[in-house]
């Protein structure tokens, strides 16, 4: 399986970084994965744990195995099975917005995947944050692993 390869872009008060791949899975079987904290970390390498439903409005709390911090994303934005979006933080000092999209794609699904970082403290913490691209990679390589599996 050929891994995919996460773009990453930075100016002064954004960075971000994203990932897109084909799967060949139905959307619906996808979305599954992506949509159910309580699996999440058993197929996904890059999720310590994630406690809180997925659902509009919620706040989650997630750990990653590249920090030692628990992040509290809430759920912003919920139209299933094509689209969610996670954020984090206040504009302008600092926001974190993770979008998940799903699309019909010939032979199965497009998985796309965007984290975009902005405000006013992101040039003071940017070298606190870890390189993402090998973290996205990763997470687009095990949601491709567990939907194609039979």
């Amino acid at each position: 399986m050929t891994t995919p390869h996460a773009r990453t872009s930075s100016s002064t008060f954004r960075m971000e970084c994203a990932i897109a791949v084909d799967i060949a899975a139905p959307i619906k079987k996808i979305w599954g994965l992506l949509s159910n904290a309580r699996q999440l970390p058993s197929w996904n390498s890059t999720i310590t744990s994630l406690d809180g439903e997925i659902a509009l409005g919620n706040t989650l709390k997630l750990r990653v195995p590249i920090s030692d911090r628990t992040f509290s994303p809430r759920v912003t934005e919920l139209d299933a099975p094509h689209r969610m979006v996670w954020s984090e933080g206040f504009a302008p000092m600092f926001r974190g917005v993770r979008s998940f999209t799903l699309a019909e794609a010939a032979g199965g699904t497009r998985f796309e995947m965007l984290e975009v970082f902005s405000g006013l403290m992101l040039p003071m913490i940017r070298k606190s944050l870890p390189d993402f691209a090998p973290a996205f990679e990763r997470y687009a390589a095990d949601l491709k692993l567990a939907a194609e599996r039979s």
